[in-house]
């Protein structure tokens, strides 16, 4: 230390400041924490250590003669050559330098310096020393390193975003735009730097975006807006617009705007809103759709005192469309009856398609009077054909219509109201229009509790079957009686065979029953033929439905089978709708001749067939329908017409039965045309099982007579 002051200070400066100096030395070269050495500069150039502070010394690791050694001699090559080139630097500009260096220490660990070298000139200008003062920056340039990788992964969020990020000073200019920013305004960032952010916004949203700037700025808090951006070609786009403040200690320098593009999303929501209230197929909104629309109706009409008509539409025979061209040619019907439908479309009137072949339209502000003539209308629109593919097709539509606020005053009861009158239009035969009355709910509810219970008539045991006798006229013998279905429910009590058969054959229950029917029948055949030996033939209609069955012979054949009964015992009774279709029919008829089985003609001369099928069909029995025996005293049409029928019987070789003779008069007529039998409540009505035998036994031919159970046909 000594040697130090004795190089620096001649003896030209020994003064009162000595001290001072001493102890800003001592301060600088043994107490601060910087690395401090000075080194002698000399031609060549050649730089030889004459002093390090303790920290320098500690930090390079010097020997300790170190002093009048260059650097070559002291450090290591690479460190040395490194040196020596800023050192040069600093001897041939004679100015200060600053520089950084990286140093590896052996135990591996790495560490930064920031070095400053200062020259000390001769009064010649000529360099004598060069002072370097090296601070450990380690920690320092360790942070900047964390700061800059944070600015990279920041910045590398930003440029890779899907959502476009643009900067902006506090006055609204843009200086930096990611890519996803470039690629929605269309502008690149040497285009867009320094360009006003309120450039690209809609003038009608332009305010508000101001406004929202304005307080972001102010309160520090992000904001949010939804607004239409203006892009460099002219498209514009929904966007939800995020503003976000950029801090610096608690100070607004600036702010991210986060443009996300919605066009997508909102044509999607679109989409899919579209698709939640439209059909499908033809474009027409549809239940979800009606159930909306119809109850705001309901408000506007109670706000304003005025009626809203509900027009269900369903188009008749449209399954047979689709049976017999396919679905591909029923959904392009079904287009364009929705097209036609359309026409009527106006502020009032709204078309829904409701599934199917089911269209509703709401008509509102409008009378019972005006629904008339409108539901009349869409008949007369629909009398014109439809014409695909060169093939004209004729639609015609049944249409029920209920009224607000007289049918309902919400739109479930509307619609079901609506549905009630739609039914009975089918009912009665289709093709034309029916208001709802109030009465239709009362009976169509009993329709369903009906069809509940009929559901478990069945296996509950509560159908039975009651026979009527049918007797000879020439001897006055019982050889037949009909088998007469009876339900007695335990809710409904008894139920009109002409209430639930219909039910039955519209819910397919009349297969079961029908099997169940002749089962019951063959088995009380079984039964009397026990009983009374000489058997006695049980006639059993036959819905066509039930005659339509694949299996239909096979039913017959196993009941007859399993009861060991003669197959003559069994009268299988058929409509003439059962024959129309002589094609399917005819075999199935010789199939039951063939097992033995008796087959009749119910209701003869009602039907609509010719009377070709009684040559072509192999038929035992002709029964005459009652309308023409009630009315025969006075109608001699009537009188006629069951004269003709005997006679064209025996012609053919057929039996004749005449129902529904109620007094001695019409049984004198029918033994004077010489019919062959008779069953009415003249005779007796239908009788359950047990009555019967007692009817049976009550006649003196029966249980007595000689003839066997294969001439009963006579």
């Amino acid at each position: 230390m000594n040697g130090l002051y004795e190089i620096l200070n001649d003896e030209n400066h020994k003064n009162i400041n000595n001290r001072i100096e001493r102890i800003i030395f001592e301060i600088i070269f043994k107490h601060i924490n910087d690395m401090v050495y000075i080194m002698k500069a000399e031609p060549g150039p050649l730089f030889t250590y004459i002093f390090a502070n303790e920290a320098a010394y500690a930090h390079a690791k010097l020997s300790p003669n170190y002093i009048g050694k260059t650097l070559q001699e002291v450090l290591s090559p690479s460190l040395a050559e490194a040196l020596q080139v800023e050192y040069s630097i600093v001897y041939d500009a004679k100015a200060m330098r600053v520089f950084s260096d990286e140093v590896i220490l052996p135990e591996g660990i790495k560490r930064y310096g920031e070095s400053v070298l200062t020259p000390i000139l001769d009064t010649d200008g000529n360099v004598k020393f060069i002072v370097s003062v090296t601070r450990d920056v380690t920690k320092l340039q360790e942070e900047k390193q964390r700061l800059i990788e944070r600015e990279q992964q920041i910045r590398s969020i930003v440029d890779n975003n899907l959502d476009a990020i643009l900067g902006i000073d506090l006055n609204g200019s843009i200086y930096t735009v990611n890519p996803a920013g470039e690629k929605l305004t269309g502008y690149t960032l040497e285009k867009i730097l320094n360009r006003s952010i309120f450039e690209l916004i809609d003038e009608d949203s332009l305010p508000y975006f101001k406004d929202q700037i304005r307080k972001c700025r102010l309160t520090h808090l992000s904001q949010s807006i939804d607004s239409v951006l203006k892009m460099k070609n002219g498209h514009v786009l929904n966007l939800h617009i995020k503003i976000i403040p950029i801090l610096v200690n608690n100070s607004a320098q600036g702010m991210y705007i986060i443009l996300r593009d919605m066009s997508e999303k909102k044509e999607t929501a679109e989409k899919i809103r579209y698709m939640a209230f439209h059909d499908q197929l033809t474009g027409l909104y549809n239940r979800r759709a009606l159930l909306e629309d119809l109850n705001m109706e309901i408000k506007k009409a109670k706000e304003n005192g005025t009626e809203i008509a509900l027009l269900t539409i369903d188009l008749d025979r449209f399954k047979y469309i689709n049976d017999t061209f396919g679905h591909i040619v029923g959904d392009q019907i079904l287009i364009k009856v929705a097209d036609r439908l359309l026409e009527f479309n106006n502020g009032d009137c709204h078309v829904y398609r409701q599934g199917g072949d089911e269209f509703i339209i709401i008509l509102a502000n409008i009378t019972r009077q005006k629904a008339t003539s409108f539901a009349q209308a869409i008949l007369s629109r629909f009398a014109s054909s439809f014409y695909l593919d060169s093939q004209e097709y004729y639609i015609t539509p049944s249409i029920g219509i209920s009224m607000y606020p007289n049918d309902g005053k919400d739109e479930g009861t509307l619609i079901k109201n609506a549905d009630e009158a739609l039914f009975r239009v089918k009912e009665r035969g289709k093709a034309h229009y029916q208001f709802y009355r109030s009465d239709m709910n009362i009976t169509l509810t009993n329709i369903v509790t009906m069809e509940t219970n009929l559901r478990k008539a069945v296996q509950n045991e509560e159908l039975t079957l009651y026979y009527q006798p049918q007797i000879d006229l020439k001897d006055k013998t019982i050889k037949s009686v009909e088998a007469l279905l009876r339900w007695e429910c335990p809710t409904l009590g008894f139920v009109s065979p002409g209430e639930f058969i219909p039910l039955a054959e519209d819910t397919g229950l009349i297969i079961p029953i029908g099997n169940w029917v002749i089962e019951t029948a063959c088995k009380q055949i079984s039964s009397w033929l026990k009983a009374f030996g000489n058997g006695i033939r049980i006639a059993v209609n036959i819905s066509p439905k039930q005659f339509e069955q694949p299996n239909f012979v096979d039913i017959i054949n196993s009941a007859i089978i399993n009861n060991g009964i003669p197959a003559n015992l069994l009268e299988i009774e058929i409509t003439e709708g059962a024959m129309h279709n002589s094609k399917e029919a005819i075999p199935v008829l010789r199939k039951l001749k063939e097992l033995g089985v008796i087959i009749s003609v119910d209701d003869f001369g009602t039907g609509y067939s010719s009377l070709s099928y009684l040559k072509q069909f192999p038929i035992d029995i002709l029964k005459i329908d009652q309308s023409f025996v009630r009315d025969v005293l006075e109608n001699v049409k009537d009188a006629a017409i069951i004269t003709t029928i005997i006679h064209l019987g025996k012609n053919l070789g057929m039996d004749v039965i005449a129902e529904g003779v109620e007094c001695q008069e019409q049984a004198d007529i029918l033994i004077a045309a010489n019919c062959h039998k008779a069953q009415g409540f003249y005779y007796s009505r239908p009788l359950p099982a047990s009555e019967v035998e007692k009817f049976l036994l009550s006649r003196t031919n029966v249980g007595n007579r000689n003839e066997s159970a294969d001439n009963g046909i006579n």
